[in-house]
């Protein structure tokens, strides 16, 4: 199958289980202990069915939304995905280009291998950055500020690795620091010769570009992965740490994984502009809930004022337009353009931004609803048809 004839993001992922081996595969794909996390997340979307109106004008659609004073194409985006280059060399750099050709933001993990300055230069007005808080204040407060000298649009703040998740599909492929290429590995590795002619060609582990500064002086890349390991997860960090960086970031600020609405208010409270609602991808807790089933309570709880993107799941254009319906004001996703741009570079990356949004734009025509902003929850149904009645009319749309 080639990139092209790929017609959905599933056929992104099996592409990628195809070039990749198995312990680089198995580390995009896998989440936390037994992975119901990741099925959860799927499970919340098929309990929605989207109720049809017909004999409306739906020859002109329009699926671009605002979010932080900067209109984009499609309510979709590219989740922070670290470590990216070890599946494809200059995969970050591939995303953020992909990114812009699809006018979408690009959230740039704090774990990439391109160095921020690098992705800027190629996406400018699409590279938000994703940062955590590590275990040393002055490295915290330096990251904000090289985010503000580096004119980067929208700071995100990653709150929901507070420590190391069991991710035990990588303990079972011995995918850990330090990194070792076991002869196990590399004998199943073999079965996949672009990979490992790249990886050897690159010379191994790629470089964490980032954290280069706070290295010493000719750190080995896995020296610099060793000092990220030691900076982060930070068990400590809490609000106080928000409220310094609200201080010292005078841009858009959002925090990403918070689940709970009593932690939105708080956001709400000290300024936070935005919340991407996430469970990281069902990569941490096994036992939390479907960020799309906590989505209709943290609308309630923070009105309409603040910007809520949904994260974790979304791997069609009817769940983009669920999760507007149910309060988002968009979505993103990693996984999928992670399998894109690791079997094949920009062009699937770029493919996989296409398909979303190609089937969003069919919901859309489907349904009856010629703009994004106009989808609520008067076109949803419930799957099994619990209610007694159908939806009741309704004017009123999230907010954006």
């Amino acid at each position: 199958m080639s990139i092209q004839s790929a017609i959905n993001l599933e056929d992104m992922r099996l592409l990628a289980r195809r070039k990749l081996p198995r312990i680089a595969f198995d580390f995009i794909d896998g989440g936390a202990d037994g992975e119901r996390c990741l099925q959860r997340n799927r499970e919340a979307f098929e309990r929605y069915c989207l109720v049809p109106r017909y004999l409306r004008d739906v020859s002109i659609r329009d699926q671009s939304v605002e979010l932080f004073g900067r209109r984009y194409a499609s309510p979709i985006g590219i989740s922070p995905t670290g470590l990216a280059a070890l599946f494809r060399p200059d995969a970050d750099l591939m995303l953020a280009a992909a990114a812009r050709q699809a006018d979408v933001p690009f959230l740039l993990s704090s774990a990439s291998n391109a160095a921020w300055e690098e992705v800027i230069a190629i996406a400018a007005d699409h590279v938000w950055f994703q940062m955590y808080c590590t275990r040393d204040e002055r490295i915290n407060d330096d990251l904000v500020r090289r985010a503000r000298e580096a004119r980067v649009r929208v700071l995100v703040v990653s709150v929901d690795v507070p420590v190391n998740a069991n991710r035990e599909r990588n303990r079972r492929n011995g995918f850990s620091r330090p990194f070792r290429m076991t002869p196990g590995v590399v004998l199943e590795a073999l079965g996949h010769p672009a990979w490992v002619l790249r990886y050897l060609r690159t010379g191994g582990i790629p470089m964490m570009q980032n954290w280069k500064p706070y290295a010493p002086d000719g750190a080995s890349a896995a020296a610099v992965a060793d000092l990220y390991g030691t900076l982060t997860p930070a068990p400590m960090i809490g609000w106080q740490h928000i409220r310094r960086i609200r201080l010292a970031w005078n841009g858009p600020l959002v925090i990403k994984g918070l689940l709970h609405p009593d932690d939105a208010r708080e956001a709400l409270r000290l300024g936070v502009d935005g919340l991407v609602v996430s469970n990281h991808g069902g990569r941490q807790l096994d036992a939390a809930p479907a960020p799309l089933d906590m989505l209709p309570a943290i609308r309630a709880a923070v009105g309409n004022g603040m910007t809520l993107i949904l994260d974790s799941g979304v791997r069609r254009g009817s769940d983009v337009a669920v999760a507007r319906a149910l309060g988002a004001c968009s979505t993103i996703f990693g996984r999928p353009t992670l399998y894109a741009v690791a079997a094949a570079g920009q062009a699937g990356a770029e493919r996989a931004l296409q398909i979303v949004r190609n089937e969003l734009d069919m919901v859309m025509a489907q349904i009856g609803c010629p703009s994004f902003q106009g989808l609520d929850d008067s076109y949803l149904w419930p799957r099994g048809g619990r209610c007694s009645r159908m939806p009741a009319s309704s004017t009123r749309s999230p907010a954006v």
